[in-house]
């Protein structure tokens, strides 16, 4: 595909915001992005690993696909493996986030 049918194929028009403010990216444009197709997206939140916004994907949830796509590739985990790979490195760096809070309250 080459830059300007990507360009048009997530147009302005068809931008969407959360209530939040956020992003939202339709299954078919996440699968551009992703470099994915919509079956891989959708089978990813059967399995609950990202969590759709109704029909639409938050940007956070393409970053964890890319994410979970590459540590497949890479380490060759399956999708649940590198999922709970994910959630234990944001919780990691939560806790050292609290332990370093703690830390500064401290002194």
């Amino acid at each position: 595909m080459n830059s300007s049918n990507f360009m048009n194929s997530i147009s302005l028009s068809r931008l969407v915001w959360s209530e939040a403010g956020e992003h939202l990216y339709s299954f078919e444009q996440a699968a551009l992005l992703t470099q994915t197709s919509v079956t891989v997206l959708e089978r990813f939140a059967s399995l609950g690993l990202i969590e759709p916004v109704g029909v639409m994907l938050r940007s956070q949830d393409l970053l964890r696909v890319v994410k979970i796509l590459r540590l497949r590739r890479d380490l060759g985990l399956n999708l649940v493996g590198a999922a709970m790979v994910l959630d234990m490195a944001t919780e990691i760096a939560q806790l050292r986030s609290q332990l370093q809070a703690y830390r500064h309250a401290r002194n």
